[in-house]
């Protein structure tokens, strides 16, 4: 009778594990470490990769839908943008190739370049290393200091567990040392991160407020979502896969809105053979 007592507890037990952690939900178990703590490694993961030269080189293709809608939210204007993307010691070099599909002249395409580089840099007022940037890593000590986390669980993202945290502005007033920093103080949302390699794995980010921009007289943002899903490669190298954006606000007089979406694939490590341009 014992024994029969003590198979129906075990089994009991084995089905409330299973419930607990099953397929790709969100489980109530407490991890062993803190927010400050994850976050600590992911910042330390991120200098890590930052570091490792030895890390292979890749290539992928982008492709960039942009829509600007009217005020009824009815796409009045669609731009697509196909890119060639180099991953060479720790930043990437955007090649654009198509427009609406379209294959451009030499000349036309280095004039697209220059035009979104030189937005880039209008926004983040740095430099980037001939046209790399670090949006593969772009968790920096400055960024993380911004924000105060909460662990609010754990969670499976395409398989793998994941730290889920969310995270607000630590003060009202943060220090603006750049224009990024007017949008960056202002953000909240969910970040995802792996817990195995502490990469992150997902975000899901929002505007809390309405944003000036150039001191208010050139434009103003009052809305903004942006989604971003990573994958990982089999060598442990993790890249932006999926992102979409909805932001809307004010340009000069005119009210504008703007939706992004971008997808990245056909992830292919390069050898020696293959050269860097």
């Amino acid at each position: 009778m014992k024994l029969v007592f003590a198979r129906r507890e075990w089994l009991l037990f084995l089905a409330m594990l299973a419930l607990g952690t099953s397929g790709g939900g969100a489980t109530n178990l407490i991890p062993s470490l803190s927010p400050a703590q994850i976050m600590r490694k992911a910042l330390e993961r991120t200098q890590q990769m930052e570091s490792d030269l030895g890390r292979p080189d890749y290539a992928y293709t982008k492709l960039s839908i942009t829509e600007e809608l009217d005020d009824k939210g009815r796409i009045k204007d669609r731009k697509e943008k196909r890119y060639q993307v180099l991953f060479h010691s720790g930043l990437s070099y955007l090649k654009l190739m198509k427009v609406e599909g379209q294959n451009l002249s030499a000349a036309e395409l280095r004039k697209q370049e220059d035009h979104e580089l030189a937005e880039r840099q209008k926004l983040t007022q740095t430099k980037f290393a001939k046209g790399g940037d670090n949006r593969e890593n772009f968790l920096t000590p400055e960024l993380v200091a911004k924000y105060r986390f909460s662990l609010i669980g754990s969670e499976c993202i395409h398989g793998r567990p994941a730290y889920e945290l969310r995270f607000e502005p630590k003060a009202p007033d943060l220090a603006i040392k750049q224009m990024i920093d007017r949008l960056l103080n202002h953000l909240s949302g969910t970040v995802w991160i792996d817990e195995e390699e502490f990469e992150i794995a997902k975000a899901e980010i929002h505007l809390d407020s309405e944003v000036t921009l150039w001191r208010g007289v050139l434009a103003s943002l009052k809305r903004f979502t942006l989604s971003l899903e990573r994958t990982r490669i089999d060598d442990g190298i993790w890249f932006n896969r999926a992102t979409t954006g909805d932001f809307e606000g004010r340009r000069l007089l005119d009210p504008t809105r703007i939706r992004i979406k971008s997808e990245s694939n056909n992830f292919r490590k390069l050898s020696s053979s293959d050269g860097i341009d």
